[in-house]
């Protein structure tokens, strides 16, 4: 008895929750409750590091070229758009980058900031594609726990903001998000393009420098509501932001030492250049000729 009463309570919680959001968002794609996507991130995860690996351990990689060229840079024109967007809907248009409330109005501009919002929070599960492509060609050493994290967290933070606080405050990293992700993608995009384009793909160790500086903009830019007396609406999504913010940066930072410091993941056209091997602690160090 004791159990069913604490089930009914649950759910009625539950429910009074899910009408606490944006009523404008409600009957949106994926938005009626956060199941359907948990749903979509578990079998991600599922796929990319259990199933998918062993549906290819006795197969060839596949041949993706084609695919990701076309993936990488129609990601680069969706987040190009979605900076004009962000930018169009309040960034640039009225929005202090300080204590920037959500407007929860039928305006066009509130309309257009959470359709904005909306589509950012769909755009990460298009990306969840990256990993799927990893495996697909056989490139599992990519498949990290930084990526997956990465992948699965976004869209499901960002289910809450879509929800309960599609503006304001809280998209500040959605837009820097959209700019990152035009240079990365691009990256991807000539790397995709094989050989022939190697040599210039030199910078791949500074894509890693902007997400970083990415991150830090992101926590002192949301610090504001921790230290201004900032009534934004949905306080709880800038704890979430903060969080996931930290945890990037010092996932990043771990990336950083282990991939560039430490020399496991330079890029190729710096792996050709003379390396001189520390013996103490085994760290190379690249110099040029």
């Amino acid at each position: 008895m004791a159990f069913i009463e604490l089930t009914s309570t649950a759910v009625r919680l539950y429910d009074e929750w899910l009408k606490d959001g944006d009523p404008r968002t409600q009957d949106w794609l994926l938005m009626s409750s956060p199941l359907p996507q948990t749903i979509i991130i578990s079998a991600y995860i599922y796929f990319v590091t259990s199933l998918g690996p062993k549906l290819m351990e006795n197969r060839k990689p596949f041949d993706l070229k084609k695919v990701l060229l076309v993936y990488n840079f129609s990601v680069v024109a969706l987040s190009v758009y979605m900076c004009y967007e962000f930018v169009m809907s309040g960034w640039g248009t009225g929005y202090s980058f300080s204590c920037d409330l959500v407007d929860y109005s039928h305006s066009p501009q509130g309309m257009r900031m959470a359709h904005t919002c909306w589509l950012y929070y769909f755009s990460k599960f298009i990306e969840m594609l990256d990993t799927v492509f990893f495996v697909l060609r056989k490139k599992n050493n990519q498949v990290t726990f930084l990526h997956v994290f990465h992948h699965s967290i976004m869209p499901f933070t960002w289910w809450f903001g879509v929800k309960f606080a599609p503006g304001g405050l809280g998209t500040f990293h959605a837009l820097l998000n959209c700019i990152v992700h035009v240079i990365m993608y691009t990256y991807y995009g000539l790397s995709a393009l094989g050989p022939a384009c190697e040599k210039y793909l030199w910078w791949k160790k500074h894509l890693t420098t902007i997400q970083l500086i990415q991150f830090v903009m992101i926590t002192t830019h949301g610090a504001q509501y921790f230290i201004l007396d900032c009534p934004f609406q949905y306080p709880v999504f800038m704890y979430i932001i903060q969080l996931y913010a930290w945890s990037f940066l010092l996932l990043f930072l771990n990336f950083w030492y282990h991939a560039y410091t430490k020399g496991k993941r330079l890029p190729k056209v710096l792996q050709n250049a003379t390396k001189v091997e520390n013996s103490n602690n085994g760290i190379f160090h690249s110099k040029r000729d």
